[in-house]
């Protein structure tokens, strides 16, 4: 399980940009996880309580939006899901596809409340 060090890096990305833009509290850190990524949520969501514990972000809330794995098919143009067409064109079939997006992971937002 490679979450674990991926909400490690989060929080570090956090604590380094709450220090240049001096800021003391987080309320919620969103993140953007594609369909098609290595990254797990359900890891993310698992592994976060523990990364966050005893820093100055234990009450921060975690959100995380799945985006969709969508591919173009070379062969008729189609836009598909691809998990949703078990990995072929949703029209035509044919399993020649480019992938459009769905493979990122990103932190979205980083939501610091007005002081």
């Amino acid at each position: 399980m490679h979450e674990l060090g991926i909400v490690m890096e989060i929080v570090r990305v956090v604590d380094e940009l709450a220090k240049e833009q001096c800021f003391t509290h987080v309320d919620t850190i969103v993140l953007q996880i594609g369909e098609l990524s290595p990254v797990v949520p359900k890891y993310i969501e698992e592994c976060y309580p523990a990364a966050i514990d005893s820093t100055f972000m234990e009450k921060t809330k975690l959100e995380i939006e799945i985006m969709p794995g969508n591919a173009m098919c070379r062969d008729c143009g189609t836009v598909f899901n691809v998990l949703k067409s078990s990995g072929a064109c949703s029209k035509c079939h044919s399993k020649d596809f480019d992938i459009l997006s769905g493979r990122d992971f990103y932190i979205k937002e980083i939501k610091v409340p007005e002081e």
